[in-house]
């Protein structure tokens, strides 16, 4: 016979899988929200189409590394003895999407740094070569000390008895200095400089929105395009 009334569970059980889907729900509509935000602000920056999709793209590649390392010291348990937890067989669910949140901004965030220095170096000389060498060696120590200085922070979650600040204290300098170092220190300017000026390229019909609301540090005549350097330097 069908039940009277609406049948409910509670819990702890209950409340955490109403968190999960509440988190899970909304998750696709801020992820896009916020790599299409990223796009069109690191558009404004470097003048290309591509640079864009590759930084974030390069980022993804970073943050699944980290996922995967909690995926093996926490769901699995690797870490367990080490940091005195008792595994459950699952990731809190608030892990990865703070994680996300965290790490990728902060990864977009040391790639503004890193790409408005090799873009003042391209504009300057038109070789993306040279550029990326500049860029890297002018602000690659910079960039790399400052994620160093925020993971010892991280990893003061360590000492705590919550297993979800313990699974930060991991991740975030993980994914921090994986992205500071790895990311941008070897595989962003390796890609760079195999792409070339084709990496800066700019659709004709976009230039005159870059003109218009490209982010500059001062304002000025807009820098010569990919392609008048290419003819330059022949």
């Amino acid at each position: 016979l069908p039940a009277p009334a609406e049948a409910l569970v509670g819990g702890q059980t209950a409340v955490n899988l109403d968190g999960v889907d509440a988190i899970t729900d909304n998750l696709p509509a801020a992820g896009l929200t916020l790599l299409v935000t990223m796009y069109v602000l690191l558009f404004l920056l470097t003048g290309s189409v591509l640079l864009p999709l590759l930084a974030m793209l390069l980022s993804a590649i970073g943050l699944t590394a980290t996922f995967g390392a909690l995926v093996w010291g926490f769901q699995d348990g690797h870490l367990s003895g080490l940091l005195d937890f008792t595994t459950t067989g699952d990731v809190a669910g608030t892990v990865p999407v703070m994680l996300f949140a965290v790490a990728f901004g902060l990864g977009m965030d040391y790639q503004v740094f890193l790409l408005s220095r090799i873009r003042e170096e391209y504009d300057l000389t038109g070789d993306p070569t040279a550029a990326v060498a500049l860029g890297l060696e002018r602000i690659g120590r910079i960039v790399t000390a400052a994620a160093a200085t925020l993971s010892i922070v991280f990893l003061a979650f360590l000492v705590s008895d919550i297993v979800f600040l313990k699974a930060l204290g991991i991740g975030l300098p993980l994914a921090v200095l994986m992205d500071a170092t790895l990311i941008r220190g070897a595989l962003l300017p390796a890609t760079m400089r195999l792409g070339g000026a084709a990496l800066w390229w700019l659709p004709t019909w976009l230039r005159p929105v870059h003109d218009r609301f490209g982010l500059r540090e001062s304002p000025g005549t807009a820098p010569e395009p990919a392609e008048e350097h290419a003819h330059a330097g022949r």
